[in-house]
């Protein structure tokens, strides 16, 4: 009964997921967030990439960054705070397992899962400068937008790119019709 359920590609790709997660936040909370240098990497990664995207539109802005103010914004504005749990580490390792946890060729995965960690960031970007123009035109808007709609569609374009991996690179890519 055991070896027949290990063989349940649905049952492996569901153990492998939550022991990979799993071990990844064990991990992060006991010393990856402790020691902080990652977080204070990709944050700081974060704040200057908005703060470009952000004059490429033509914004003034403005940057604070330490260990502990990480902020970047529209000039005029308080900007926007980029708190450890909004830098996207999370979502880089919940994509990052799914991919090694589904069926797939290593080949694919070797250069799927860096290219996805980097569109999930820039997709994180383009959030993090919306969120600075929200609170410039309409702040009484930010919480919404943050707490949902970006939430939404950040979960949404991680999705699309699982998507992309099922159809593309999985040996369960769609079923085609009978001819």
């Amino acid at each position: 009964m055991k070896t027949g359920f290990l063989k349940n590609p649905l049952f492996r790709f569901f153990l492998i997921f939550i022991v990979l997660y799993t071990a990844w936040y064990v991990l992060y909370e006991q010393v990856i967030n402790p020691n902080g240098a990652l977080d204070s990497l990709v944050i700081n990664a974060s704040v200057f990439s908005t703060d470009h995207l952000l004059k490429l539109f033509g914004y003034i802005t403005f940057t604070q960054h330490s260990d502990t103010i990480r902020v970047v914004g529209i000039d005029g504005t308080n900007g926007v705070w980029i708190g450890d749990p909004c830098d996207g580490i999370t979502l880089f390792a919940l994509f990052t397992a799914f991919l090694i946890a589904f069926p797939g060729p290593w080949k694919h995965k070797a250069w799927f899962i860096p290219a996805g960690i980097i569109s999930i960031f820039f997709v994180n970007i383009i959030r993090i400068a919306a969120l600075c123009m929200i609170i410039l035109y309409k702040p009484q808007w930010l919480a919404f937008n943050h707490d949902y709609v970006f939430k939404t569609l950040v979960y949404g374009f991680i999705f699309l790119l699982w998507m992309i991996w099922v159809n593309r690179f999985s040996p369960f890519q769609r079923l085609k019709p009978a001819s």
